[in-house]
Formats: structure tokens, C-alpha cells, sequence
């Protein structure tokens, strides 16, 4: 696809642009183009394939994202008043250098108008049901499995057997973490580490092989073996698959409505194509003096971080007129503390540095599912061997001048309150050069804090003000967990020094665009859409109202799910238009806009030996007056199958619903669906429907209409085409009563004759019911 234009020209037009490639952006690439939709996905930082990531020191000093400083790399390290963040900047998103874990949020914690310590409330728009659908599709994509502690070698991972045991002893409840990692060559195969793992169908986009969990502790420095289920191994390389174009080194700055409805992006191209090459370090520019290209799109889908969309969103609000006061509000680092345990003589730490960083989750629930206060988990942590020189660098030669040179430079920064909030650069020298020494047992806290930190710009320079004081209950109760643990364990428990200062490190920074009710109070609903601008959809962790209350990555993966399902079904028909008369010399070269209609039909069922089936399709028909003259009332059907032998939740590629057409016999009609699928494994199904229409004995208008037998076909079958092959399986599917008021209820035209082309469809419609089933018709 061409690069869009940087001068006065003709920016280039898709359907959808997806800015930020983490685990909302994602979804949302796959998702929309698996739809057929032309997407174009805008990531700042490089791709990082298997191998590629920083080991030595040296490197790891160059793995900062700073484009001022000349620094393009992986890791971006932020410091705001009451905390520090550390975000990451590649295709991938934080997947690159997450802990893996796909934990559910807690149904007990979507809470409704939960009042604040601080003031204001938390509430979520949407229930655990309204995301289980969505959670299981991710799930089924990203493949997380329990971490195998039954299984050899699995079973002897030091800190796994020791935050079992700790938490057995101190009355906690411990489960193995599940996780988006290959620790077998294949589903279904024997785990077993630094075996070959195959590729899915969709293929892998960096073409470089992976291979199964070698057990390092390397998960948040990036996998050089390529076993974590990253997203860049996953829904990018499906995406890619079905066409998405993924742009590397493209920055977003602006963001403004154009008057069709869609938008035009802003963006500059970061001069990073080499990273091995050491003029790297000179060639830093600031952003704002890089040229400036254009492209625009009809739906726009913001997902670069919550640090990255509010920013973005800040910085264009004269743009976008109508953000409400909410935007910039609800921050906070999803309750995460970290602290060390250090061994006792005759007792020393587990070693962290086998295994995943993350392997085991003791779980302290909160008051709203039976427990005391806010609730949080606490997880084993780890790090590989070679990183010991660091964690205990206030030991090594140097180590104790570069500690003292960063905490100088941190607190001048806070007496001056210097709005630079980016330390990557400084991060970068505190690194140094390294050595080596016997590492510390991190413990990870993850919960949920107090959701009232306010992101600002100043300076133009994104600026938080957030603080542990609303949150010291919360946090005084994972400290008491973690001492329990450390107990549990027989080690000394060390708090992270910046406690002293009552700051705290996240990797898990939320809000900032919350999702809600009302615009007063939110800046998007409850499927991401921002208020007052139709197709622009928030999609990453900034939509959270309040912390996830676990690791948040599979809840914002499955929030972008449903928010693209909604963008699906509410995407408007293709335009259609209809010839003037010839005759009509004044006309003759002009066209007219049609009317078009939609209406969402959802279908509940099960195949025929037991398990559920679960059909929501859009209709979307171009041109009301043609579909009603045509014979056979051909409409658009696009949604999706949802069926856990079929895989889980699949995407509707192409569609086509028939209605009312002849049957065969006089007084007889036929409604026929016919869809193209694609699901996580890659196969292509078609599914088939049919309602047969028929005054038979007894009263059956009713079930007729609302009634599909279907069956599923391997292949792709075209709207005429028989199958040659053998029915996978067949079951049916029926409208209920509350899910067809709602159809009635989505009905939506649009076009030259709205109202005229609701009526002409009502005619259609009850006419030929009337032709079935009136008096004597039978």
C-alpha cells in the first residue's frame, strides 16, 4: 500500500486506521480486516522479531525509547508525581515485554457508582457477562495454558514451589498462572522446553522460527526464543494475513473529523531503520521537527497506551471539539507494587531466574466478593541471571555512583518539577556497563488502587497527578500479603526504596479516557466510541473507569473485541445508487442516492449432538426500493458464529441473506443465509441457514420465521454454489422473543428516503406474510 501524502496532495483513504499495535489495537486490526475492511495500523516503534532482543548491558542501554535523545528502542520509562512507569514502544505493544499472565477480570469488581476514598466514583458501563464472549475469543487466539507444574521440568521451578507453600502456610489460596506461552510444539502436544513450534495457518509475519519456553526468566526483557503467544506472533500476523497493512517507525500527532464522517491522521516517520547502526544515537530529532504526512479513514481506533491516547487526545482537543471533562481522568497504576524478599542465613531466596517471570497468582479477595478492602493478587517474580548485576547494583564497582546520580537527578527534577516526565534517557546511563551478582525474589502486587489520577499537558509534555495517599488502605494490605509470604517462605521482606518516598512503579497504567454512562462523566460508551464523534473508538487500557484488579491485558483485548464487533454491526451499508432515467436528458448523467436499511438479528441455539451455537449477523441491505423489485431479496450479512467446536467465536468474512424467496410450491417461501467464516485456526467454513415459511396445520407464523435449521460446510461456498464435501455438523437456531424486539429495535435506513424506505421494506414484508399465511392462502 502507498505511504500517505506528506504535502498539499491527496491523502490516501482506507477504512479504518488502528494507531498502536498492543492488545487493543490488535484485536481491532484482525478483527476488521478478517471483515474485509481495507486497515492500515500506525506503530511508533519497530518490529522486534525472534532474537532481535537486547541481552547484554551495553544493549540494554540502547533499548530506550527517546527520539530526542537518538534512542528508538523497546522500552519507554516514564516519571510522574506519585510514580514511575515503565510502557514499551514496538509492533506488539506491551506484549513484548509483558509477564504473560490472561487473568479474567473478577465479576464482583465491575463495579456500579463505587465511591472513592479520594471522592467521585468508579463504575464500569458493562457486566462480566457482557465480556465473556469476548474474553473467550481472545483466549482461544492467545492460547493460555496453566503453567505446567506437574510436568518435568516444570514441577522443580524453585519460586513456584516456594510461593505455593508460602501461601499454603499463611492460609492463602495459590493457583498456577495461565499463560500466553508455547510450552508445547503444539496443541495438545507434551510440554517440553526449546522445541520448534508451528506456525498457525495464518503464518507468522517475521518469518523466524520460534521455539517452546527454554525457562530463563526473559519474558519482560522480550523473548529472543519466540515461545510467549506475543501479539505480533498472533492477531497481527492473522491481520496481516487478511491484508492489514502494519506501518513501523509511524508516529500519530494529530487527529481531526473530516465532514464525511471520517478522519484525518497525522503522523510523522522516525528516522530508525537501522538499529544496529551507532549513528542511531545522533540522528534524535524532536518529533514535532520530523515532516508531517496524512491519511484518512472512516473509522479511526485509538489504541497506543493509556499514556499514548491521552496524549494524543489532549493535544487535539481544539480538533475535536466536545471531549467532555472527563478526558485525562481516572488514572491510576492498577494497583501494582513491587517488592524483593531476600534470604536469611541458612535460607536463601528461591532463584528467580527459572522459569517464566510469572508462574504462580495467590489471590486476596476484595470486599465486593466476600474479602476485606479493595482486593489485589499477589505473583512470584523473575529475571534472568544475567540481570543480577542490576538488582543488587548498589554493590558493584560504579554501581553505587550511578544509583546516587539517578535519585539526584529524580529529586532535583521533583524540587523544580521539571515537566520532562520521559527518564529513558537517564534510565539508559543508570545501566551502565554491569556485572554480576546473586539476585532477590521480586514479588509482584496487582489490584485494585484508587482510580482519581488527572493527566494533564504541560509544556505539551504529558504531565499525571496522581498519589499513594487515597490509596495507602490498598496498599498496606498487599504489604501485609507479601510479608505473610515472605514469613511463608523464611526470607527478609525489602520494600522497593522508592517507598520511602510513598511512590511506586506500574507497568499497568489505566485511564486517563474512561469509558461510562454519560459524557459528563466518560469521554467513550461502554463499546469505546468517543461521545459526540461517531467512529472514533478508544481501544487500550485509557478506556478503563478504574483498575482491572488483575493483570489487565486480557480485559482490554477482549473490551477491543467487543468495541470491533459494535463497530461491525454499526459500520453503514455500502453506497449504492440507481441511474437516472435516460430519457431524462436534465438527469441523464446524474445518480441518485439510495435508501439502504439495517436491522442486527441475534439467533440462540445448539448443534444437533449438545453444544451451544450462537448466530448475531447485521442485514444490510444497499438499496431498500431494488431489494424489494429484485426476486431474490439478496442482502449484505456480516457479524459473527459463535461455537466452541468450531473454535470458539468466528468472524463473518462475506455473507449473504435471501428473503422470501420462492420455495418450490405455491404458497411456500424461504429466508437463506450463506456465510463465509474464518476462525482462530485459519480453516475456512460455510455456514448455511434456512427458514422454510409455510401455512402448515396449527398456528406457525412464529416459529417459521424465527427458525433456522444450518448446517457447516469445510471450504467457501458461493451464494449458488452446492457443496462437494461432507456437512461438518448441523444444528438450529432460534430468535427469541426479547432478542426480536431488539431487532425490531435496530432497525436503522438511511439515504435519499428514509422514512419512505422503512415503509416500502414494512409492505414488502408484511405482504408477503400475508401471501403465506392470510385467510385461504393454505
Amino acid at each position: 500500500m502507498p505511504e500517505a501524502a506528506s504535502g498539499g496532495g491527496r491523502p490516501e483513504r482506507v477504512d479504518a486506521v488502528v494507531v498502536g499495535s498492543g492488545f487493543g489495537g490488535s484485536v481491532a486490526a484482525h478483527r476488521l480486516a478478517a471483515a474485509g475492511l481495507s486497515v492500515v495500523v500506525l506503530e511508533r516503534g519497530r518490529a522486534y522479531p525472534p532474537g532481535s532482543f537486547a541481552r547484554t548491558p551495553a544493549e540494554l542501554g540502547r533499548a530506550l525509547w527517546d527520539p530526542s535523545e537518538g534512542l528508538y528502542g523497546l522500552y519507554d520509562v516514564w516519571r510522574f508525581r506519585g510514580c514511575d512507569s515503565l510502557v514499551s514502544s514496538g509492533l506488539g505493544g506491551g506484549s513484548l515485554i509483558y509477564a504473560n499472565v490472561l487473568l479474567r477480570k473478577d465479576e464482583h469488581c465491575f463495579v456500579r457508582n463505587e465511591a472513592l476514598p479520594g471522592g467521585g466514583y468508579e463504575s464500569w458501563p458493562l457486566t462480566r457477562a457482557d465480556l465473556d464472549p469476548h474474553y473467550d475469543a481472545v483466549e482461544a487466539m492467545l492460547r493460555p495454558v496453566p503453567y505446567p507444574v506437574d510436568a518435568p521440568p516444570y514441577a522443580r521451578t524453585p519460586k513456584t514451589v516456594a510461593l505455593r507453600d508460602a501461601a499454603e502456610r499463611a492460609g492463602l489460596p495459590w493457583s498456577p498462572a495461565p499463560l500466553a506461552v508455547a510450552f508445547s510444539p503444539a496443541p495438545g502436544a507434551p510440554p517440553g522446553p526449546e522445541l520448534p513450534v508451528a506456525d498457525p495457518p495464518y503464518g507468522n509475519l517475521h518469518g523466524v522460527p520460534r521455539r517452546t519456553c527454554g525457562l530463563t526468566g526473559e519474558c519482560d526483557l522480550g523473548c529472543n526464543n519466540g515461545a510467549k503467544n506475543t501479539l505480533d506472533h498472533t492477531y497481527l500476523s492473522a491481520a496481516r494475513h487478511h491484508g492489514a497493512d502494519l506501518r513501523t517507525g509511524h508516529q500519530v500527532t494529530t487527529v481531526e473529523p473530516l465532514g464525511d464522517g471520517g478522519y484525518r491522521v497525522g503522523y510523522v516517520v522516525h528516522p530508525m531503520d537501522d538499529p544496529e547502526d551507532p549513528r542511531a544515537e545522533r540522528r534524535g530529532a524532536r518529533t514535532a521537527d520530523l515532516p508531517r504526512r496524512r491519511l484518512d479513514c472512516g473509522r479511526l481506533v485509538l489504541a497506543a497506551g493509556a499514556y499514548g491516547t491521552v496524549r494524543l487526545l489532549l493535544a487535539n482537543r481544539a480538533r475535536l471539539p466536545g471531549l467532555g471533562p472527563a478526558l485525562g481522568t481516572r488514572f491510576c497504576g492498577n494497583g501494582d507494587l513491587l517488592t524483593f524478599l531476600y534470604g536469611r542465613p541458612g535460607a536463601p531466596a528461591p532463584r528467580p531466574d527459572r522459569g517464566p517471570v510469572i508462574t504462580g497468582v495467590v489471590d486476596v479477595p476484595g470486599a465486593a466478593a466476600g474479602g476485606a478492602g479493595r482486593g489485589h493478587i499477589v505473583q512470584d517474580g523473575g529475571y534472568p541471571g544475567f540481570l543480577n548485576w542490576f538488582v543488587e547494583g548498589a554493590r558493584l564497582a560504579g554501581g553505587v555512583r550511578r544509583m546516587a546520580a539517578f535519585a539526584a537527578d529524580l529529586a532535583l527534577s521533583s524540587v523544580a518539577d521539571a515537566p520532562d516526565s520521559n527518564i529513558s534517557g537517564e534510565f539508559a546511563a543508570l545501566l551502565g556497563a554491569g556485572g554480576g551478582f546473586p539476585g532477590v525474589l521480586p514479588l509482584l502486587g496487582v489490584g485494585r488502587d484508587v482510580p482519581d489520577g488527572v493527566m494533564t499537558l504541560r509544556g505539551g509534555r504529558l504531565d499525571v497527578e496522581w498519589t499513594t495517599r487515597t490509596s495507602r488502605a490498598y496498599y498496606e494490605g498487599v504489604r501485609a500479603t507479601m510479608r505473610a509470604l515472605s514469613d511463608g517462605m523464611g526470607t527478609r521482606y525489602l520494600d522497593n526504596p522508592l517507598w520511602l518516598w510513598r511512590r511506586v512503579v506500574t507497568v499497568h497504567p489505566v485511564g486517563g479516557a474512561p469509558m461510562g454512562d454519560r459524557p459528563q462523566d466518560a469521554v467513550c460508551d461502554a463499546y469505546g466510541e468517543v461521545f459526540g464523534h461517531p467512529r472514533l473508538y478508544v481501544a487500550d487500557a485509557a478506556a478503563l473507569p478504574g483498575p482491572v484488579g488483575v493483570n489487565p491485558s486480557l480485559t482490554i483485548a477482549a473490551l477491543a473485541d467487543r468495541m470491533s464487533t459494535r463497530l461491525l454491526e454499526m459500520r453503514p451499508p455500502r453506497p449504492a445508487y440507481r441511474p437516472a432515467p435516460a430519457a431524462d436528458t436534465a438527469t441523464a448523467t446524474a445518480t441518485a442516492t439510495a435508501t439502504t436499511l439495517t436491522f442486527t438479528e441475534k439467533m440462540r441455539g445448539a448443534l444437533a449432538d449438545g453444544p451451544a451455537l450462537t448466530l448475531r449477523l447485521t442485514i444490510a441491505v444497499d438499496d431498500v426500493d431494488a431489494f424489494c423489485d429484485s426476486p431474490d431479496h439478496q442482502a449484505e450479512a456480516r457479524g459473527e458464529v459463535a461455537c466452541d467446536p468450531l473454535g470458539g467465536r468466528l468472524t463473518v468474512r462475506e455473507g449473504w441473506f435471501n428473503l422470501f424467496v420462492p420455495a418450490g410450491s405455491p404458497g411456500r417461501r424461504r429466508m437463506l443465509y450463506r456465510l463465509h467464516l474464518y476462525g482462530p485456526d485459519g480453516r475456512d467454513l460455510t455456514l448455511t441457514g434456512r427458514k422454510e415459511v409455510g401455512d402448515d396445520p396449527g398456528i406457525d407464523l412464529w416459529p417459521d420465521t424465527t427458525t433456522l435449521a444450518v448446517g457447516v460446510w469445510p471450504g467457501r461456498l458461493g451464494p449458488d454454489e452446492e457443496p462437494e464435501e461432507a456437512r461438518l455438523c448441523h444444528g438450529t437456531v432460534r430468535v427469541g422473543r426479547l432478542d426480536f424486539i431488539r431487532q425490531l429495535a435496530s432497525m436503522r435506513t438511511a439515504g435519499a428516503a428514509p422514512l419512505a424506505g422503512l415503509a416500502r421494506f414494512g409492505r414488502f414484508f408484511a405482504g408477503e406474510l400475508w401471501d403465506v399465511y392470510g385467510p385461504g392462502r393454505a
